[in-house]
């Protein structure tokens, strides 16, 4: 597969894609006014079950139990460590044991939830971005990671900042990196994604 390398016209290229889409734009915009105005604080069950619900028709996240996590998020008391963009606390909302005991990892999941309070400080990991950041590592060896390695937060954006680096792309936050990203690989890998279920689990509407 032949890639364009990542650069400022690349990035700017998937921008405008994504600005000129009103059905994407629409989905930012409600989910922006739901997470950073109507319903800021995780101490309500009640608001973060709306915000959780929404977001998991939104980027159709495969929650099957929205008022576990719902409840999940509240216990966690989350609100300092997000404005301390504490990098664990996707890890520890990630991981939400069942009324069943069952521990299930959601991890992109909590990515996403994150990043929708905190979209500078955040970014989201899916199929499709990590189908590009293995491509780019392979082409060109921007950072060293296993593919394992990207389900470890930390590290994830740690290889995050390493690619914007790599590439020169220092002016673009992790936001604005994650639309070219994912709109990068939903181009490129959608195909694949058909054939194998992992690349389809966390399409964003």
């Amino acid at each position: 597969m032949n890639i364009a390398n990542p650069c400022i016209e690349e990035v700017e290229k998937y921008l405008a894609i994504w600005y000129s889409s009103e059905n994407d734009m629409a989905k930012e915009r409600a989910l922006d006014k739901l997470f950073l105005t109507t319903y800021r604080l995780n101490k309500c069950v009640d608001d973060v079950l709306v915000k959780v619900s929404v977001l998991n028709d939104i980027y159709d996240t495969n929650l099957f139990n929205t008022f576990a996590m719902a409840s999940h998020i509240v216990d966690l008391d989350i609100d300092d460590r997000l404005q301390k963009a504490d990098d664990m606390l996707v890890m520890d909302i990630a991981k939400m044991t069942l009324p069943n005991g069952k521990v299930i990892n959601f991890y992109s999941f909590a990515t996403k939830y994150c990043s929708r309070h905190r979209p500078k400080d955040f970014p989201i990991y899916d199929s499709y971005v990590d189908r590009v950041l293995r491509y780019f590592r392979d082409v060109d060896a921007f950072c060293k990671f296993n593919s394992r390695d990207l389900k470890d937060y930390p590290i994830f954006k740690l290889v995050i900042s390493k690619f914007r680096d790599f590439y020169g792309l220092e002016e673009y936050d992790f936001k604005k990196l994650d639309m070219y990203l994912w709109r990068l690989g939903k181009e490129k890998f959608s195909k694949m994604g058909a054939q194998n279920s992992v690349y389809v689990k966390n399409q964003r509407g």
